[in-house]
């Protein structure tokens, strides 16, 4: 893992924004809160985000499925460094 392939914020902002079509989104790089924790990196970024999103997608699910619909849509980045993901959905 080098700090080219490293998720970014931008990054997961992209693809959720391309999947799920949201009306409200916010990711944010948390990873430098964790550091020395199990997947962090010396870095500082790219392994702990937070994503704050809402929109149609999400109407009518449990919370359950609402999360999973996060995670597929993220699936390419856990190869790629993405070691922990907080969700909150909003209305």
């Amino acid at each position: 893992m080098t700090e080219t392939t490293l998720p970014t914020a931008e990054a997961l902002d992209a693809v959720l924004r391309a999947a799920l079509a949201p009306t409200s989104l916010e990711v944010i790089d948390e990873s430098a809160a964790h550091a020395g924790h199990a997947g962090a990196n010396a870095l500082g970024y790219g392994t702990h985000f937070r994503v704050r999103i809402g929109g149609p997608a999400f109407a009518g699910k449990s919370r359950v499925a609402q999360h999973r619909l996060v995670y597929d849509a993220l699936q390419k980045f856990t190869s790629a460094g993405l070691h922990a993901l907080a969700i909150e959905i909003r209305p």
